[in-house]
């Protein structure tokens, strides 16, 4: 059974800083692009970030490039979301999100997804 458990979340002030987990199970954690996606209520969920599954490979939606960092660490089966200089319109329930090999933009070209983490950001 293949598990995405996110953890990190939390209320920050503007200008701060979270750093997200996606912990993975049940897949060959090596060989899947793993993303995150967020989600405010009554719009679509939104991709965020995307790294590839050899690491080498990342991609960031305009919003917050520059800001946050993906990496991951595929001895711990773990993909982190570093968010730097938070801004309120962060504010968010935050999803990672798995397929096989290369990273997509959309949700539904994702296989596994994790139960979400609550990002608010208060200005």
């Amino acid at each position: 059974q293949v598990r995405l458990v996110e953890s990190g979340g939390g209320l920050v002030q503007a200008g701060g800083s979270l750093r997200l987990s996606c912990a993975t199970s049940g897949l060959t954690f090596s060989t899947y692009a793993v993303g995150w996606f967020r989600q405010v209520p009554g719009k679509e969920r939104e991709f965020v970030a995307g790294i590839t599954w050899s690491g080498i490979g990342t991609n960031y939606a305009d919003s917050v490039r520059g800001r946050f960092t993906i990496s991951r660490e595929n001895a711990k089966n773990t993909v982190y979301l570093q968010m730097n200089s938070l801004k309120p319109e962060d504010t968010a329930v935050y999803y990672c999100a798995s397929r096989p090999r290369g990273v997509r933009l959309t949700m539904e070209e994702y296989d596994y997804w994790g139960q979400g983490t609550q990002v608010t950001v208060s200005s």
